[in-house]
Order: structure tokens, then C-alpha cells, then sequence
């Protein structure tokens, strides 16, 4: 028998790919891409590279060889994919604008989108809503002595009412009150006192009043049943509302559809420090000034309703510092009060019944409103003015649609 006749018997006896293997000059089982004859890539080497879902079998029936592992080094890595390559160019770059005059007009919006739900409604509160029995206007919180005040307009009603924080009735009273439309708690050291604005027309209207919390008259501000503008003797035509700071300097937005449209600061003994604003649109001025509080970084914080917009002033100088809109094309704002952290602004908006929270810019820069949440109410139900308990963070909303004051309770 010939070598070749040989070769050809023994070849006969094993599986078909292995004769190929054999044939492309590779031992059967071992790894490696063989080559043909002509130097093309072998079917079967090729077929060698392939995953396979089990374990091989050799061409004998025993199991093949493993290929041996590639170190985790030499292994070729998948590109980055493009929205982190975005993201990690944003963070470069916010690191070399850290501090510069370029961050302070940046867009951090995206930084609050996607907030959950912020505020619950406490349905407990009051235990008895039947002592509403006038238009609610507003509210203020005594958070030191955890009490809340509702101003209330109608004919023979009590004007104010007071609850606890828990939502117990304590006590009413309405001497010397016309038509409330602002309301105030001050604690000092010493004692505390209720500010009241009242927007009436008779022989009470058109003045700031100073309470006791029992209801004593302490003090009026304004010429009471004459709206004016003077300084000397001190007029007001319907003021909306008072902030006073625990120094005794008192801000008035004056007023709510009457013939002025400016805030005024006042000293604690009642004299003018500045005062700002006439009627229009343009910067500084008003179309109904209808809510103000001051936060802590020195900024005076003004709801001007019919332009649809809130305008930021210097509290030491009354200078204009910026003015937030875009917020607000739906409605104008008719509260604002900051939460007690200061980290948002709560402001009513009472003809799309919406409660809007607000993001507080950062110290130095007023930048673009950014609406983080809203609270949807109930329709007809026209929130009015709101205050928040600095304590417990509580926001307490007066309604003058549901005639009544909500509680809401913050989730976190």
C-alpha cells in the first residue's frame, strides 16, 4: 500500500472536520487560525473563534481546549458614550467658571427639575372651619408662640380670628378693623405685637394699625379715612400689606388699586428712610404692589400683581436690583413669603387657584425665576395671601374663594 493510500485510510476513520483540520495542516483540537493551502483562512479555524454556547468537544469526543484568557489590560475597550462625554464637558467647565462672573448668570435650572411633591394638605386643620364666616384675606404666623392669625372681611363678623397651631379656635376680636387686607406678626425680646393693613373707606380705612395679640390699639400709621399720598403728615391709599423686621423698620407696599403704586421703607419710629416707585411698567414701578417680605441677604422682596412680575430692591439703599417674569404668564403674583430654610419662595396665585414654589437665588445674583413645584388647589378656590411658619415650615394659605385658611405641611 502506497504512503498516500495510507494516510488516506487512517484519514477515513475520523470525524469530516477534523480531515479538513488535518488537511490545513493543524493538529485537531489545538487553537489557533489555520491556513489553506493557498493561504486563505480555513473554515474550520474560523469557526474555532466563534462563541459557543456549550462546552466543545474535541475530534475525538473529548473535550477541547479552552482558549486562554486575555488579560483584562489588552482587552479592547468600548468608547465612552456620547452623553458622558457631554456631561463630564459641562463639569469641566462649571470647574473653571467656579466663582466667576459667568456662573453668576448660568442656567441652573436643570438642577431642580424632576422634584417630587413638596407640601401635603393638613386636613385636620382647622378642627372647625365653621368659625370662617367672612372672606379669609390673610394670614399670619406667631411661630414663637405657635399661634395663627386670620384677618376676615364681612358684615358682622370678627375681623380677626386666632387659632393654634394645632388648629384649635382661641379667641376673635375686631375693634377699630375695617377691612383687613395684610396681616403681620412682629416677636421681639420683649413682647410681640399684630400689624394690620386696612383697605376700608369709613373712618378706620387707609391705614397701617399695631395690635396687641388680645387686639389693643397700639399704634396707627396713616391718616385714618383719607387716602392721600404725603409723606408729612403719612397717607396711604388702601396698603397692601407690612413686613416688619425684628430692627422695627417697617416696609409697606401701598396699594391695592388706589391711586399709589410704591413701597416705602419706615423707620422704628415711623420716619421715612426711602421710598420707591410711581405707576407704569417700567423698572422700579408698579401696577398694584400687592405683597412684600425681606430675606435675609439685604433684598426686598416685592409681588407686583398686574405687571406680572416680582421686582427686587436693596433694603439699605432701595436701589433696583432685578425682577423675575417669566413665571408668571398665566397669572401675576399675589404672595410672596420665603420657607424657613430661604431656600424657596411660596407665592399665590389666585385666578389659576395655584400655590408657586419658587427657587431663591443664590446671594449676589437675582437671575431668571425658576418654578421647582407647584400646588394645585381647587377651582373657585383664589388664594389670596400666604405666610409659613419659620419653625415647623408650615404654609398657611388664606382663601378668599373657599372662604377659609389651608394648612400644608412640608414632606421633607
Amino acid at each position: 500500500m502506497s504512503a498516500s493510500a495510507g494516510r488516506r485510510r487512517a484519514l477515513s476513520g475520523l470525524p469530516l472536520r477534523c480531515r479538513r483540520s488535518l488537511r490545513s495542516r493543524h493538529s485537531c483540537g489545538q487553537p489557533g487560525a489555520g491556513r489553506g493551502g493557498d493561504g486563505s483562512e480555513s473554515r474550520l479555524s474560523w469557526a474555532s473563534r466563534r462563541p459557543e454556547a456549550g462546552r466543545s468537544r474535541g475530534c475525538h469526543g473529548n473535550a477541547a481546549r479552552r482558549p486562554f484568557p486575555v488579560p483584562a489590560s489588552m482587552r479592547r475597550k468600548r468608547p465612552l458614550g456620547p452623553w458622558l462625554v457631554m456631561a463630564s464637558a459641562v463639569l469641566a467647565l462649571l470647574a473653571l467658571l467656579w466663582g466667576s462672573q459667568v456662573l453668576k448668570a448660568f442656567d441652573y435650572s436643570f438642577l431642580w427639575r424632576g422634584q417630587q411633591q413638596m407640601y401635603k394638605l393638613d386636613i385636620g386643620w382647622p378642627k372647625i372651619p365653621e368659625y370662617f364666616t367672612g372672606q379669609t384675606f390673610c394670614v399670619a404666623v406667631d411661630s414663637l408662640h405657635g399661634l395663627v392669625y386670620v384677618g376676615q372681611r364681612g358684615d358682622n363678623v370678627p375681623k380677626v380670628l386666632v387659632f393654634s397651631e394645632e388648629g384649635y379656635f382661641l379667641y376673635s376680636w375686631n375693634n377699630t378693623v375695617e377691612m383687613p387686607h395684610g396681616i403681620f406678626v412682629l416677636n421681639t425680646a420683649t413682647d410681640s405685637s399684630v400689624w394690620i393693613t386696612d383697605v376700608g373707606t369709613g373712618k378706620y380705612g387707609h391705614t397701617v394699625k399695631q395690635y396687641s395679640p388680645s387686639g389693643k390699639l397700639m399704634q396707627i400709621l396713616g391718616t385714618p379715612g383719607n387716602a392721600g399720598s404725603s409723606l408729612i403728615p403719612l397717607q396711604f391709599d388702601q396698603p397692601a400689606e407690612i413686613f416688619v423686621e425684628e430692627s422695627g423698620d417697617i416696609y409697606v407696599v401701598d396699594g391695592d388699586g388706589g391711586m399709589n403704586n410704591r413701597l416705602l421703607k419706615l423707620s422704628n419710629d415711623y420716619k421715612e428712610i426711602w421710598l420707591t416707585g410711581t405707576n407704569g411698567t417700567g423698572i422700579g414701578q408698579f401696577k398694584i404692589p400687592h405683597s412684600v417680605t425681606v430675606d435675609p441677604f439685604g433684598r426686598v422682596w416685592v409681588a407686583d400683581r398686574d405687571n406680572k412680575r416680582i421686582q427686587v430692591f436693596d433694603k439699605v439703599t432701595g436701589e433696583w436690583l432685578g425682577s423675575w417674569s417669566n413665571c408668571f404668564s398665566e397669572d401675576g403674583p399675589y404672595s410672596v413669603r420665603f420657607t424657613a430654610n430661604y431656600k424657596y419662595l411660596i407665592v399665590a396665585q389666585l385666578n389659576i387657584n395655584r400655590l408657586a414654589i419658587l427657587a431663591a437665588p443664590p446671594v449676589g445674583s437675582i437671575g431668571d425665576c425658576v418654578m421647582v413645584n407647584t400646588v394645585q388647589l381647587a377651582d373657585e378656590t383664589k388664594p389670596h395671601l400666604v405666610d409659613v411658619d419659620m419653625k415647623s415650615g408650615a404654609v398657611y394659605v388664606a382663601e378668599i374663594g373657599a372662604q377659609q385658611v389651608q394648612k400644608y405641611i412640608p414632606l421633607s
